[in-house]
């Protein structure tokens, strides 16, 4: 069994619900065969941190240490891995393992999120039982299905949001295969939703931008935005009926707001959800059905899914707009973040 470098992994942990997190130190799990350790250089702040930290969608096992955008340095990596060499600057993303059998439903249809024994980068458990610990950290140690080389166009800072941000908005359009010529909307013009507007640019769609702040009009256009709909002005939205091919929701949207998110659908279009709101929705079946619109939602994307991320941010110079702490202020960093302050994505460097 090939050794650790780092034995005792040094992070910033939430303890209890809230938005504070505090020094906490844990000893790794062994490496594996197809493990890789990575020195942390930069984490990237999500939303999902903020709602697992402050226990929101409940089950979190404290003391946590979130983060789910990290990138650094290979420091070791196990026996069977050999397509990565130490020194190798690297990403991981939301998730950390899944058994991508070919007789697993999920991983055999390039869903490995959904996989049974799929485990989260932090907050989920392994087979043995051990908690699954992010980037707030030092070290992480990964199954090397799950690690991903930077291509050198893009900046180690920039990468870490391509890893969940990224992934979650072109998840469902590259399933869902958007193409030029299609009508994508984006609501929300914030951390997922100006990376959203770039990937389905990249796709070839045309694209609307929906916002209440009418301050983020240039830079919605600038970012890809062939249009951008002033949701508080009436004739614009009025103008926005029965445009829409798709339409990915990534702000907090209340349940009234979707009856008004439908009359924007081209009949047989399809809502993804992509923002993850405290609490439950409801509103009535039948706008969908007598405008035959769909719902859906959308997890993260799986280990192919990411490739063709990065391999978008590098052909069509897709970048994330970033603000970056040091990780000691990671807790300015957080309230910040939970403030709505942001613009767009916050990294911190370690």
């Amino acid at each position: 069994m090939v050794e650790g470098k780092i034995n005792e992994i040094h992070g910033w942990a939430a303890k209890k619900p809230g938005i504070k997190v505090e020094p906490w130190s844990y000893k790794p799990r062994p490496i594996g065969p197809n493990d890789v350790e990575i020195e942390i250089q930069y984490s990237g702040i999500c939303g999902s941190d903020l709602h697992t930290i402050k226990d929101e969608w409940q089950g979190t096992s404290y003391p946590a240490i979130v983060g789910h955008e990290i990138v650094g340095r290979v420091i070791t990596k196990g026996e069977k891995v050999s397509k990565f060499s130490e020194g190798d600057i690297v990403g991981v993303g939301a998730q950390v393992y899944a058994c991508l059998r070919n007789d697993c439903e999920a991983c055999s249809n390039d869903l490995d999120p959904h996989c049974p024994k799929m485990v989260p980068t932090y907050n989920g458990k392994y087979a043995d039982g051990e908690q699954s610990q992010g980037g707030y950290a030092s070290a992480v140690r990964v199954d090397a299905n799950y690690v991903f080389k930077i291509p050198p166009s893009i900046s180690p800072e920039h990468a870490a949001p391509l890893f969940c941000a990224a992934t979650t908005v072109a998840a469902p359009m590259l399933r869902k295969g958007v193409k030029k010529g299609d009508r994508v909307g984006v609501v929300g013009i914030g951390g997922l939703g100006h990376l959203a507007l770039q990937y389905a640019r990249a796709l070839g769609a045309e694209v609307y931008a929906f916002s209440h702040s009418p301050s983020k009009k240039q830079q919605c256009l600038e970012l890809g935005a062939s249009k951008f709909v002033l949701t508080s002005d009436k004739e614009e939205v009025k103008n926005a009926h029965h445009m829409l091919d798709y339409l990915l929701v990534t702000s907090s949207s209340k349940s009234n707001q979707y009856n008004e998110f439908i009359s924007w659908m081209r009949y047989q279009g399809v809502v993804v959800i992509l923002a993850l709101p405290e609490g439950h929705m409801q509103f009535s079946p039948f706008e969908f059905v007598l405008n035959e619109v769909g719902i859906t939602g959308s997890l993260i994307g799986g280990h192919r899914i990411i490739e063709k991320v990065l391999e978008m941010a590098v052909e069509h110079n897709i970048r994330p707009i970033i603000e970056k702490y040091p990780i000691d202020q990671v807790n300015e960093a957080l309230k910040h973040m939970d403030d709505g302050k942001a613009r767009y994505r916050i990294v911190l460097t370690h």
